[in-house]
């Protein structure tokens, strides 16, 4: 039993270290990226593009079904990158910041015809889009896990406001009477976690989107 166990936990760190390599080559890979796009490199933002548009694409039109609109939407989310290409400062994956972006695009378009949208569609459309193929689902995991390792930096009692919030979708109100604080103690704890999860993901993710990702993100 004990030699099984002990194979059991080997076979755990291998995988774990493998996984640690890759994640590192990755980050290193998009390191080289970023300061490229700093630098003006058009090439960059090309190499960028030819790798994950047509992976972001699928993902959007097996939700909007809207080839135009899944074409503006990428278009979009790359044209934004270069135009901000000179205070460019991403901290997770690449990969994981584009399938963000793309997934919050998408809610957005539903949003803005929300009226045409029955809400059945409107709750399934996170994990239509998340599901839509094995490389989406590959990347919402290794986002989820990157946000996940995010939270687990902040102070003790602001991961507990935090995931209450986010896990539990207590009140600011509910919240503070569970902790015996504040509400405004409670906002401001919440503010900390978005504006640190915001300054990790990099400068060009807004508040609102944090915000919703915050919320949506692990369902």
């Amino acid at each position: 039993m004990n030699i099984l166990n002990n194979f059991v936990k080997f076979a755990e760190n291998y995988y774990y270290s493998k996984q640690k390599k890759l994640s590192n080559s990755y980050l290193n890979h998009d390191t080289v990226i970023i300061n490229r796009l700093r630098n003006g490199d058009k090439q960059a933002l090309t190499e960028l593009y030819n790798e994950f548009w047509q992976l972001l694409f699928v993902s959007s039109y097996n939700v909007i079904k809207d080839k135009e609109l899944c074409e503006d939407i990428i278009q979009d989310i790359f044209m934004n990158i270069w135009n901000n290409r000179e205070k460019l400062e991403i901290n997770i994956s690449l990969k994981g910041y584009l399938y963000a972006c793309a997934r919050y695009q998408v809610f957005n378009q539903f949003k803005k015809n929300k009226n045409k949208v029955h809400v059945e569609f409107l709750d399934d459309l996170d994990k239509r889009f998340q599901h839509s193929t094995p490389e989406t689902q590959m990347m919402h995991e290794e986002l989820v896990q990157q946000i996940s390792s995010i939270i687990e930096t902040l102070p003790e009692k602001c991961q507990l406001v935090y995931k209450l919030s986010r896990d539990e979708q207590l009140s600011h109100k509910e919240i503070a009477a569970r902790l015996d604080i504040s509400t405004k103690t409670v906002e401001n704890h919440i503010t900390k976690a978005l504006q640190v999860i915001r300054l990790s993901m990099g400068s060009t993710a807004s508040m609102a989107m944090v915000l919703w990702l915050s919320k949506n993100i692990f369902k």
